[in-house]
Parts: structure tokens; C-alpha cells; sequence
């Protein structure tokens, strides 16, 4: 068996710790760095660097960003009445790059999973209501996903919501554009049938 030397079994074994990188990929990965050259992984060593120290958490939204409050939340022509409550980062950003919402983002930073110990507790959930205490907000969309945790959060969140008179609406889900029917799934041929609208 190769062995290789113990910096780059470090690298190996820090890189596979990352969400979606298994062994290979990880070894992958470790093997072109050190092609790369070394101004260019310092470069990539000093990005993270960066990263780390410049970006925090919005104080509002709880997303991420160089600024505080981010500048989503400091835009004027964002729409002050409508919240979307996301799971991550990256949902509040794809979202934000689709450019069919131009209400408010709410990041929860995750999703209740009770056989992995994350709890109502776990989430920036208090820091969602908070904001909803000057009235201003009439609407939240839940854009948690659209599997069991993701429904679970969503009817949590539902549940809390509604009693406060606040408008609580859930993303659509169904067919993405351009499938076909014959394609798909039964669960998302029924949430497409479920999801239906007036035309």
C-alpha cells in the first residue's frame, strides 16, 4: 500500500472532514495541490484565511456576510413585509439569484433533525421571531427542502407562526421546467398535482 508523507495524510484527512468529500475525492484533491504552485496555494490558503476573519453573520437575517446588517437587509427596495425562511446560506442565495423575490431572507441555519440532536433550540428561530415584533411583517414563506426535515421545520415553524396572524405560506414544488412526465417520480408528480393553480 502507498504510503504518503504525514503533512499530505493530514491534508487528506482534513479535506475528506469537509460535507461531500469522501476519501478519493479528498486524496483527489490533496494530490493537486500539491501540483499547484506555491504562490498559488498560499493564494488559496490565504482565501480561506480572508474568509474566516472578514465574514460573520448578519445581525437581522442571520446570513452571511462581510457587512452588518447584510446588504440584502440594508437594500430599500427589498420588500420589508415579506420574510423567506431558509434553511442555509446557499438557499437564501440561490434564491436571491432566480430574482423572483425581492421581499426579506431569514437564514436558519439548518433544520430540525431530531435523531442528529438539533432541536427548535439549534435554530435561529427566536432571532426569526424577534424580527416579526414591530408588525411590519405579513407574510413568511418557508423555502426550508423539500424532504423530511426540511417538511418537519417547515411544520414547526407553521404551527408557531399562525397564531400570530401572520400570512404563512410554503414554497411550490412539482416538476422543474423542461421534464418530462414520464420521468419523474410519484411523490413529485403528487406535489405537482397538490401544488396546482388557477390559469
Amino acid at each position: 500500500m502507498y504510503n504518503s508523507a504525514e503533512s499530505v495524510e493530514r491534508l487528506i484527512n482534513r479535506l475528506a472532514r469537509l460535507p461531500g468529500i469522501g476519501r478519493k475525492s479528498a486524496a483527489r484533491l490533496a494530490f493537486h495541490i500539491l501540483k499547484l504552485s506555491k504562490d498559488e496555494a498560499n493564494e488559496i490558503a490565504d482565501t480561506i484565511r480572508e474568509v474566516k476573519e472578514k465574514v460573520g453573520y448578519c445581525s437581522i437575517c442571520c446570513n452571511i456576510s462581510e457587512s452588518d446588517p447584510c446588504l440584502v437587509c440594508q437594500d430599500p427596495r427589498r420588500r420589508r413585509e415579506v420574510i423567506c425562511v431558509v434553511e442555509e446560506a446557499a438557499d437564501a442565495a440561490a434564491l436571491d439569484k432566480a430574482e423572483g423575490f425581492d421581499g426579506l431572507f431569514h437564514v436558519l441555519g439548518g433544520r430540525l433533525s431530531p435523531l442528529d440532536g438539533i432541536g427548535p433550540d439549534d435554530l435561529r428561530i427566536k432571532e426569526l421571531l424577534a424580527r416579526l415584533d414591530d408588525g411590519t411583517v405579513n407574510e413568511i414563506i418557508l423555502a426550508t427542502n423539500p424532504n423530511v426535515e426540511g417538511e418537519a421545520t417547515a411544520t414547526y415553524l407553521s404551527r408557531l407562526l399562525r397564531p400570530m396572524g401572520i400570512r404563512v405560506t410554503r414554497i411550490a414544488r412539482g416538476l422543474p421546467v423542461g421534464s418530462d412526465l414520464e420521468y419523474a417520480d410519484s411523490a413529485t408528480l403528487n406535489r405537482a398535482l397538490e401544488g396546482r393553480q388557477d390559469i
